[in-house]
Formats: C-alpha cells, sequence, structure tokens
C-alpha cells in the first residue's frame, strides 16, 4: 500500500516545506513528516499537489516519461479568441522549442474561492476562464502558452493531475488516499476525510 495525498497548494505559498527567507511552505498546511511532492508548482500558482512518502509512486507520478496529463483552469487577460484556442490545440513553438498539442476549451468560472489578494478589475476589467490540457512539465509553461496566443494569465489553478483531481478541497485543505496497488498510478481504493488547515 502507498499513501498518497492531495493538497490544494494556496496562491503565493512554495511547493515545499522550509523556507530560510520566511515565506509560507506546505508546513503551514500539512503535517505528514517524509513525505514529498510528486512535481511542483510555482509560488504564484495553485491547485492539486500531489504529496507522497513512497518515492517509486512520486517517480511514476511525476517523471516525464509517464506523461501525467495536467489540467488547468487559467483566467486570462482578455476574452480569448477561437484562434488563440485552435493555435494551443495545434502546438506552438515557444523559446525552448514547440510544445505538443494541447486539449483547450473555454470554460465558465469555476466555482473556487477567491484569490487573496485578489485580482483588480479596475486593471483587468475584461478576463475569460480557459481549461488546458498538457502532458508536459516545461518551466511555467501554461503562462507562456496563453502569453505566447496573445492571452496572459492572471490566475493558474491546476484541477487534475492524471486521474486525481482537486474537487472541492479549498485552498490549504487536503486528503488522504491509500493506493492498493502502488505499481500502477491508476489503481486506488479509499480516501479520508479531508482536512482543514489547522494554522
Amino acid at each position: 500500500m502507498s499513501t498518497l495525498y492531495l493538497l490544494h497548494k494556496p496562491y503565493r505559498m512554495l511547493s515545499q516545506f522550509t523556507d530560510s527567507q520566511g515565506r509560507a511552505t506546505l508546513a503551514d498546511v500539512l503535517n505528514a513528516p517524509g513525505v514529498y511532492a510528486a512535481g511542483r508548482l510555482d509560488y504564484d500558482s495553485e491547485g492539486l499537489l500531489l504529496l507522497s512518502d513512497d518515492g517509486g509512486l512520486i517517480h511514476r507520478i511525476a517523471h516525464p516519461r509517464h506523461k501525467q496529463p495536467k489540467t488547468y483552469w487559467v483566467q486570462l487577460e482578455g476574452r480569448i479568441s477561437d484562434e488563440a484556442i485552435s493555435l494551443l490545440k495545434q502546438g506552438i513553438t515557444l523559446k525552448d522549442g514547440p510544445t505538443q498539442p494541447a486539449k483547450a476549451r473555454r470554460l465558465e468560472a469555476p466555482a473556487i474561492p477567491p484569490r487573496e489578494p485578489a485580482i483588480d478589475p479596475k486593471r483587468h476589467p475584461s478576463t475569460s476562464w480557459l481549461e488546458l490540457t498538457i502532458s508536459e512539465g516545461r518551466n511555467r509553461q501554461v503562462r507562456r502558452m496563453t502569453a505566447h496566443v496573445g492571452f496572459p494569465t492572471l490566475r493558474l489553478i491546476r484541477a487534475a493531475i492524471g486521474p486525481w483531481q482537486l474537487g472541492d478541497l479549498a485552498p490549504g485543505e487536503w486528503r488522504k488516499e491509500t493506493l492498493h496497488a502502488p505499481q500502477s498510478t491508476k489503481a486506488k481504493r479509499g480516501s479520508s476525510p479531508r482536512r482543514r488547515r489547522t494554522s
């Protein structure tokens, strides 16, 4: 058996448990000694982060060879065009090379808590939402992709990694799942009730 933690990483929190500069870390919301994150989320990104004390499971989730699809909800500056969505679906060329074709579609504003601090409507009076699924993991890839097609990212939330979904976890909340077939990242059995942050 392997234990997997599904955590909703808040905005402006590091995807690690310590920081010499005093910034918010995972230790502020999760007390689970010996666990490590399977991949990362940028400091200014939010959403699903998977953690485990099973190194093999972490490798199978995070290694690019396994190509776990990752789905993001992206709030964009401006009303995204059909042309921009088509380009994302086809694949675009960034400075570090062409991207693989992505799944992309318009999205109604998801039912999620507002970000703190919130996006200023005076600075960004027109926004839209995009659901984007990619199987790569380049540095700040989603932000670079949307900027490349003319719609900068204002807010970025990871909604799913492979079969695991953010669900109704609020920022700082987590839930625990037990995998009875650790050799497969698709085999899941059971989950414990979610727990709220205590700090």
